[in-house]
């Protein structure tokens, strides 16, 4: 099952996971996938902490970082972080704090004690990621780069080829792809809107092929609500070189994800996810609850651009992370369309092999029926 690029990467099946969890990272791998690490919500020294305890863990396996430089954002290209976080934090009304805070209030979420909280902006730009892409070069087992929106940089992509690594790059429009490989990123990973996270409004089914149609040489990956062998046989068949996948990680047996949290996913159906912009700023894909219902609703303040909607809410996430008893409710769950297959905690080991297996069978019965057409 190794196509071209998983041959190039060194990795059995082309299985891409997309994950916040270092255990998950070093499970995908070691189970024959590609594991990759979300970094958006570590400082430099916490993912430089992140990265050593997956090289202690995850053995001679290759393995991923994913990063966050918005191709627009508010802010773009001004001063260095702690100036820009600065400027931005001004232009933040109160109304949107006070909101935050009686929305929390309300539902008897903890505060945290200030000497725990998190600083608000994070990843989340070019200024506060780029240290994060040093921190990743550093080590020589990451061998793929993702920016999470947008083209990296030009300087990122430079700097990421310049260590011998591949750059990496979602998509929700065929015009979107062409940037990407225009800049000279390596991967362009086609993701539909049935997807968790950032997304756009393109079904997968409709974006993956128009992606294909005008990529010339560069690999795809298959993105958007995949968590079956059958989905992976499908975005193979139309020439997708692997599948990136997130949401289904986020039930597996190592999976650092607190009960309420779990139960909440195992729980939902496809129906009940939402693209709101309540969060980060852009359209994410998550689970409904009273927190996204609440930012929808008449004469409530509406969400602000990124990155300053995620530094009001930022403290909300990480209260929510504390206490997530408390905040089940209104709590932050980004997650695609799949969660409704996702019904039961399962090791990873387990998920990557039906997964496999299912993609094979799929392809030997599209085999089958070819060969039968081709008797008759």
């Amino acid at each position: 099952m190794q196509t071209e690029l998983a041959k190039k990467l060194g990795i059995e099946f082309p299985i891409f996971a997309f994950t916040h969890c270092r255990d998950v990272v070093v499970a995908v791998s070691k189970a024959g996938g590609f594991g990759v690490l979300g970094a958006v919500g570590f400082t430099p020294e916490q993912l430089e902490t992140e990265l050593t305890w997956i090289d202690e863990h995850i053995g001679d396996l290759p393995y991923g970082v994913d990063i966050v430089i918005p191709g627009k954002y508010e802010g773009m290209g001004e001063g260095d972080a702690e100036k820009l976080e600065a400027d931005l934090r001004a232009l933040i009304p109160e109304q949107h704090r006070q909101f935050v805070q009686k929305i929390l209030a309300d539902h008897d979420v903890p505060e945290v004690p200030d000497e725990e909280k998190m600083q608000e902006l994070l990843g989340w730009t070019e200024a506060t990621a780029g240290p994060q892409v040093q921190v990743a070069l550093s080590h020589p087992k990451v061998k793929l780069l993702a920016n999470a929106l947008g083209t990296p940089p030009p300087d990122v992509i430079e700097e990421i080829h310049a260590a011998g690594r591949l750059v990496a790059a979602p998509c929700g429009a065929p015009s979107q792809a062409v940037r990407h490989v225009n800049a000279g990123v390596d991967i362009v990973i086609a993701q539909g809107t049935e997807g968790g996270g950032h997304t756009g409004d393109i079904g997968s089914m409709v974006l993956w092929p128009e992606v294909l149609d005008v990529l010339g040489d560069t690999p795809m990956l298959a993105a958007g609500g995949i968590g079956s062998g059958r989905q992976m046989a499908a975005a193979l068949a139309m020439g997708a070189q692997g599948v990136w996948t997130g949401s289904l990680w986020l039930t597996v047996e190592e999976a650092d994800v607190p009960p309420a949290q779990m139960q909440s996913l195992l729980d939902a159906t496809a129906r009940d996810t939402v693209r709101s912009r309540s969060w980060t700023g852009k359209p994410c894909r998550m689970l409904r609850n009273e927190w996204t219902d609440a930012w929808e609703a008449e004469g409530n303040p509406k969400p602000l651009g990124m990155p300053m909607q995620f530094m009001v809410t930022s403290n909300a996430v990480q209260r929510g992370h504390k206490y997530p008893e408390q905040a089940k409710d209104v709590n932050f769950n980004p997650v695609g369309q799949i969660v409704g297959r996702m019904n039961k905690m399962r090791p990873t080991r387990d998920v990557i092999f039906d997964m496999v297996c299912e993609c094979i069978d799929a392809t030997e019965r599209m085999t089958n029926l070819m060969q039968q057409s081709l008797e008759d």
